[in-house]
């Protein structure tokens, strides 16, 4: 089986059901099975400590998730056009595995979630691919073959999946989003057995 690592921050959980999503199109691949994981909040008090299991979710990343991982799938809410910080952190420390080489050749997507329709979106999408082409992975986006995106009126680019939330973060996934969410995980599933297989 084909490890597809989920990778995702979420504050108000819509960054987390967004990564459900992905996980259940991944997950419909034969052959494939996804790993949720997510990172921990950066704390301002250097003394803060988050426990060792998170209190709901996904377990935290471990920096093996990612050697052993044959795509990856990253997902953050937008804060101020990029990805959260408890996220960049995260992927600032990866330079070891920049080193190894571990991630390169991997196909890899993004994904996201705003309050606003244009609060940042395509901006979270495209600065979150940059660590992922310095670490020489194969960026896959969302073709407009998949029909929910020229009819969205809520989130989804072709940069990746996105979520529309809602000033109080409260917004459900919408049917077009869910859509694309399930085909984008099932895009990355099927690239990474492709790119295995050679």
């Amino acid at each position: 089986m084909l490890d597809i690592l989920v990778l995702y921050y979420s504050q108000h959980g819509a960054t987390r059901e967004l990564a459900r999503l992905i996980a259940r199109g991944v997950d419909g691949v034969p052959g494939c099975q996804a790993r949720l994981r997510t990172v921990p909040k950066v704390s301002s008090v250097c003394e803060a400590v988050e426990p060792a299991i998170p209190d709901g979710g996904a377990p935290y990343v471990e920096r093996q998730d990612l050697i052993d991982c044959a795509g990856l799938a990253l997902g953050s809410p937008t804060r101020f056009g990029n990805m959260a910080s408890a996220m960049k952190y995260f992927l600032d420390g990866t330079s070891g595995e920049w080193m190894q080489g571990a991630l390169a050749g991997k196909p890899a997507c993004v994904f996201t979630s705003t309050s606003s329709l244009h609060g940042g979106q395509e901006a979270t999408l495209l600065t979150m691919m940059v660590p992922l082409l310095h670490h020489g992975m194969v960026i896959a986006g969302l073709p407009y073959s998949e029909a929910a995106l020229l009819a969205t009126q809520t989130g989804g680019t072709p940069y990746g999946v996105s979520h529309l939330a809602g000033p109080q973060s409260d917004r459900p996934i919408s049917e077009h989003e869910k859509a694309l969410a399930l085909a984008q995980g099932n895009r990355l599933a099927e690239l990474a057995v492709k790119l295995a297989a050679k």
